[in-house]
């Protein structure tokens, strides 16, 4: 099972293939959404970010129970390599590296992806001898993973490789010494596979990703301010806030590689695409084309991506039932993740999934903005 950019029934593109990556970083969210999960202990972020606290030195998971330090005082980090790079030790009591348990996988599941990565690059462990020391058949530990994270352990593998040769490059090793240390056998493999891996050849990724180019622009809406991003083949990103500058701080952030210039007057045409998603109808003749999509996801997250277009305006779905539509009744929290990794909000419109009590849960771009989108679609459909 790979990763590819598609269209749905929004149109898809035929864009480069990136990788497939089991971090959800690529979906870190705004300092001000951030802020929010730490007051909520909210465990849907969990993964996301992580938070340090000046004044004791540590840095603690979103859902952290200690007592809630002040604002002035938090930082927030992309990984826990980030945030002990600053200075800070982890918590002894929410135990942030261990945020797979955390985020809500099964122990099985949790301790089997920490001794896959574990293992030595050149002896990696086998999936026989992973599932043994935890209990499980292969089969069995196989049900799991494509259960809870959607993948394969072999697609898992496959996805952490890729994601060490990658930080390899960004930390400044030669394309060979990235490669080998990745695990990777010989050069020919990594090049041969490099759009998936890279969405570019290793030595441009090395340079930065030069060549890569996308335009951006930033509208008003009902729901605050729209940042829409696009390639030459369709939308890159689609992020909801309320500064401008903060979205495209955000945008620089999870693109940062890319040539990004803002162009408002190139956009015109898909912004009308993506309001119109926004609004909860699809777009019309007047809003020129349908809404092309150039984003990454594996097979697993498009499928859940193209239910929630199909979940009618103003009605929610939960995880469960959004699984169950999908085929894989027991892949709910793996479907949580792909809402959670969703670049394009309202086009794909990951505010109509919910928890299981009908709870409006896990929005990156703020709880309160998910409620007015509901509220505002019902309406339209009243």
């Amino acid at each position: 099972m790979g990763v590819m950019t598609q269209h749905l029934s929004i149109l898809p593109s035929t864009a480069a293939v990136a990788p497939a990556s089991f971090s959800p970083q690529a979906a870190f969210p705004d300092p001000d959404s951030c802020w929010q999960a730490v007051r909520r202990r909210d465990r849907a972020f969990n993964g996301r970010f992580w938070f340090s606290v000046r004044t004791t030195g540590v840095y603690c998971l979103p859902s952290c129970a200690a007592r809630p330090p002040l604002r002035k005082n938090v930082a927030f980090h992309a990984s826990p390599e980030a945030a002990e790079a600053a200075g800070f030790r982890p918590c002894k009591r929410c135990r942030p590296r261990d945020w797979q348990i955390e985020a809500g996988l099964s122990g099985p599941v949790a301790k089997a992806c920490m001794l896959f990565d574990a293992g030595d690059t050149e002896s990696q462990p086998s999936l026989a001898e992973v599932a043994r020391r935890i209990g499980l058949s292969p089969s069995a530990l196989s049900k799991r993973f494509l259960a809870e994270l959607g993948v394969s352990p072999r697609d898992w593998l496959v996805a952490r490789k890729r994601e060490r040769f990658r930080k390899a490059l960004r930390d400044g090793e030669r394309v060979s010494e990235a490669l080998y240390g990745a695990g990777y056998g010989s050069p020919s493999r990594v090049y041969e596979s490099s759009n998936k891996a890279l969405g570019m050849t290793p030595a441009t990724y090395a340079k930065g990703g030069a060549g890569a180019h996308i335009d951006f622009t930033t509208v008003d809406s009902d729901y605050g301010r729209v940042l829409v991003a696009a390639t030459h083949k369709g939308i890159a990103a689609v992020f909801l806030g309320d500064d401008d500058r903060v979205l495209e701080r955000d945008l620089r952030r999870d693109f940062p590689a890319a040539d990004l210039k803002r162009n408002d007057e190139a956009l015109g045409l898909r912004v009308k695409g993506v309001l119109a998603r926004l609004y909860g109808r699809k777009p019309s003749a007047l809003d020129g084309p349908d809404v092309p999509l150039d984003i990454v996801g594996t097979a697993f997250q498009w499928k859940v991506w193209k239910a929630l277009t199909e979940i009618p305006p103003g009605e929610t779905r939960s995880y469960g039932e959004i699984a169950a539509r999908i085929g894989a009744p027991t892949a709910a929290r793996a479907v949580g993740r792909a809402c959670a990794t969703n670049q394009a909000a309202g086009v794909i419109p990951c505010h109509r999934a919910v928890a299981s009590d009908g709870r409006l849960n896990g929005y990156r771009w703020g709880l309160a903005r998910k409620e007015r989108l509901l509220a505002a679609e019902r309406r339209r459909s009243g």
